[in-house]
């Protein structure tokens, strides 16, 4: 029988195992990735897999969720932070948007994730953007400017940019919202 592992040893398997997956799901898309090759890249084997995960929809909706989800705490504290609401709102939408859009630009299966994301999980993706919105919220103090930045934000991947072009639109988009006035 094998030694039962520590919490710190399981949290650092599961990053391992989740890592591995967003690397096959991005790089070969949802179809190509098989729960084996997943296993052997994270250095675990199939079975362990199968007890941590049910199937391959369901850790496909955990790298999801914790690719995404486990953004919002630092964009929140980044909006706690002092600063210039400009400098805060550039820092959260930079936690959120721009470090994933870093990883997913080179991936070539990037479009299909983004599209299963919204498919297969979208109470993850509506947890997301719900979190999202409340931490714009503390920026704007304002619920419709969140909103309708939220809904510009989104706006902004539609057609799947360079990352260098999207940082020019995030800028765009939050110096109009942080100009005087606005």
């Amino acid at each position: 029988m094998s030694p039962k592992l520590s919490s710190k040893a399981m949290i650092a398997r599961r990053a391992r195992i989740l890592d591995a997956a967003r690397w096959y799901f991005l790089n070969f898309g949802f179809a190509r990735s098989s729960l084996g090759d997943i296993a052997q890249r994270a250095g675990i084997s199939r079975t362990l897999l199968y007890r941590s995960f049910k199937d391959k929809e369901d850790l496909f909706m955990q790298v999801f969720d914790d690719w995404m989800l486990s953004r919002l705490p630092l964009a929140m504290e980044v909006v706690r932070a002092p600063g210039t609401k400009r400098k805060r709102l550039f820092e959260v939408c930079r936690c959120v948007l721009l470090e994933p859009w870093s990883e997913m630009e080179a991936a070539p299966m990037s479009g299909e994730f983004l599209e299963i994301c919204q498919g297969l999980s979208p109470e993850v993706a509506g947890q997301h953007r719900t979190r999202l919105l409340a931490c714009l919220n503390e920026v704007f103090d304002d619920p419709e400017v969140a909103l309708v930045f939220l809904l510009a934000l989104e706006g902004l991947i539609e057609d799947q940019p360079r990352l260098d072009v999207l940082e020019r639109r995030v800028r765009i988009l939050v110096d109009r919202f942080t100009a005087e006035g606005a």
